[in-house]
């Protein structure tokens, strides 16, 4: 039986993402399966998340960055990719707090 995770109180909830962008950014499964690799909470290069995500280096570039123009990835130094720490609720549980939504994404293959 899955039990809910526990909801942060209202004052260290993280920031809201924009809904709509958030829509259109997780309307595709390789975007999907690349915030799946990031949930670990660790930096993950443009190849590591092509390679999580099933497509070309080149197609991970476009992918990314429309997760990143929608406030759902940051890019740290160099170029690795992260989720925003704030949107971790728990390291190393596949779960993302984008306000808006929960994302738990152990379920996505």
């Amino acid at each position: 039986m899955n039990t809910p995770s526990p909801t942060p109180p209202s004052s260290v909830r993280p920031p809201l993402v924009d809904l709509n962008a958030l829509a259109r950014a997780l309307g595709q499964p390789t975007r999907w399966k690349m915030l799946r690799e990031l949930s670990s909470g660790e930096p993950r290069s443009i190849a590591e998340l092509a390679a999580a995500g099933g497509c070309r280096y080149e197609n991970a570039v476009k992918h990314l960055a429309v997760l990143r123009r929608a406030g759902l990835v940051q890019q740290g130094r160099g170029r690795l990719y992260q989720i925003r720490p704030q949107h971790l609720p728990t390291p190393g549980v596949a779960e993302v707090d984008y306000g808006h939504c929960l994302l738990r994404l152990d379920a996505v293959k």
